[in-house]
C-alpha cells in the first residue's frame, strides 16, 4: 500500500513539472511589434533637389510643369512657358518662344522672366501671331534672351532707388532696374505691370514695353544720329580723354546727354570747322559734364536730384507731368529738354538734348 502511494506521488509529481513547462516558455518569448518605415500610400514623398513628387506604391511620377499646388492655396503654379501660354495678354510672347525655339530656355528653375505684353509687343513692331511666326528666329532668340536674368528676382528683392544692373541670357547684355517702389518699377525703358508672378522655380514679371538689345556702342549710335554729326566732331577733337570713356565696356554703363546740332549751334559753335579749331581740353570738359557713369533711362530720374558726371561736378535734374529737364551749374535759369530718350547702346543709354549743359 505505501508503495503504491508512493509511485502516485511520483507520477503526479513529474505531470504537474511538465505539464508547466510551456507555460513558462510561452511568457517569455513573445516578439515585440515592428516600426513600420513603409510611408502610407495616401501621402506624398518629395525627393529634395529632384523637382519631382512621388506617390509611394504608385508607380507614378510627377513632373514639373504639369501642375502643383502651392501648400495653403488653391493656386496652381506651372512651368513659365505653360503659364505663358495660358495668359491672355501674352498670346504674343508665347508665339514667340515657339518660334525662336527657347521653351526650354524659358522653363528653367532660378531665372526671372521679364514677360512683354501683347500690347508691348505691337508697340515693338510685332502687330500680330503672323508677324512674330514670319520673323527671322535668330532675330527673336536675341530679343527674348534679353528678357532673361540667370537669377531669381522678386520684386521685394530689387533694391530700391538705386540703378541696378543684371546680366541677361544673352552674352555680354545687361539691363537696368529702378524701383521707386513696389508699384513702381522700371526695367530699362519699361514698367512692371503685374509682378511676383510664380512660376516652378522662376520669378515672371510683365511689362509694358519689348525689350530690344542694342547691336553698337555709343559713339557708333551717336556717329549713326545725322542729328549728332557736330558731337560726332566734338568728340574726335575732345581725344581719348572722352573718346576711351564712349567706347569702353563696362557692367553698369554709361548715360549720355547728347547736344543736337542746334544745340551745339546756339552755343557758338557753327559747324564740323569750328569744332576742329576749338581747344581740345575745354571740348572735353564740355562733353565729360554731359556723361554720367551708369545707365540712367528718362524715366528713372528723379525731380531736383544733383547728380555726379563723369567730369566731376553735378547738374541738376527736375522731372514734371512726366518730362525731364536739365539744368547746367552755368546754364542759369535755362534748362535743357530731353528731346529723344533712351536710345540704348551696348555700353549705355543715350538721350538728345536740345541745349549745351555747362559746368560754370
Amino acid at each position: 500500500m505505501k508503495k503504491s502511494i508512493y509511485a502516485y506521488i511520483k507520477r503526479s509529481t513529474l505531470l504537474l513539472l511538465f505539464g508547466a513547462t510551456p507555460l513558462f516558455f510561452s511568457c517569455t518569448s513573445t516578439t515585440p511589434d515592428p516600426i513600420s518605415t513603409t510611408p502610407p500610400t495616401s501621402g506624398t514623398v518629395t525627393t529634395p533637389g529632384s523637382g519631382t513628387t512621388t506617390t509611394p506604391g504608385s508607380g507614378t511620377t510627377t513632373t514639373p510643369g504639369s501642375g502643383t499646388t502651392t501648400p495653403g492655396s488653391n493656386v496652381t503654379v506651372v512651368a513659365s512657358v505653360a503659364y505663358i501660354a495660358q495668359k491672355d495678354n501674352l498670346k504674343l510672347l508665347s508665339a514667340a518662344i515657339a518660334r525662336a525655339g527657347l521653351a526650354t530656355e524659358f522653363n528653367q528653375s532660378l531665372i526671372t522672366i521679364f514677360a512683354p505684353s501683347d500690347d508691348a509687343f505691337r508697340a515693338g513692331g510685332y502687330a500680330n501671331e503672323a508677324a512674330v511666326s514670319a520673323a527671322p528666329v535668330a532675330d527673336l532668340q536675341r530679343i527674348l534672351r534679353y528678357h532673361i536674368v540667370k537669377s531669381r528676382i522678386d520684386q521685394s528683392a530689387m533694391p530700391t532707388r538705386v540703378n541696378t544692373v543684371y546680366e541677361t541670357a544673352l552674352a555680354d547684355n545687361q539691363l537696368s532696374v529702378y524701383k521707386n517702389s513696389m508699384t513702381d518699377i522700371s526695367v530699362n525703358q519699361a514698367k512692371i505691370i503685374e509682378g511676383d508672378i510664380p512660376t516652378v522655380g522662376a520669378a515672371l514679371h510683365i511689362i509694358n514695353a519689348l525689350l530690344k538689345p542694342a547691336t553698337v556702342n555709343t559713339v557708333a549710335l551717336v556717329k549713326a544720329n545725322t542729328n549728332l554729326s557736330l558731337l560726332t566732331a566734338a568728340i574726335d577733337r575732345a581725344g581719348p580723354a572722352v573718346s576711351d570713356v564712349l567706347n569702353k565696356s563696362t557692367q553698369n554703363g554709361y548715360t549720355i546727354f547728347a547736344p543736337s546740332n542746334d544745340a551745339l549751334k546756339a552755343a557758338g559753335y557753327a559747324d564740323e570747322a569750328a569744332i576742329k579749331a576749338a581747344d581740345p581740353k575745354v571740348l572735353s570738359d564740355i562733353l565729360l559734364y554731359h556723361i554720367l557713369n551708369y545707365r540712367a533711362y528718362a524715366q528713372t530720374f528723379q525731380n531736383g536730384a544733383d547728380v555726379a558726371t563723369a567730369q566731376g561736378t553735378t547738374l541738376r535734374v527736375n522731372v514734371a507731368g512726366g518730362k525731364v529737364t536739365l539744368l547746367g551749374k552755368g546754364n542759369g535759369a535755362n534748362v535743357a529738354n530731353i528731346i529723344q530718350a533712351d536710345q540704348a547702346a551696348s555700353n549705355g543709354v543715350v538721350h538728345v538734348i536740345d541745349r549745351v549743359l555747362l559746368s560754370k
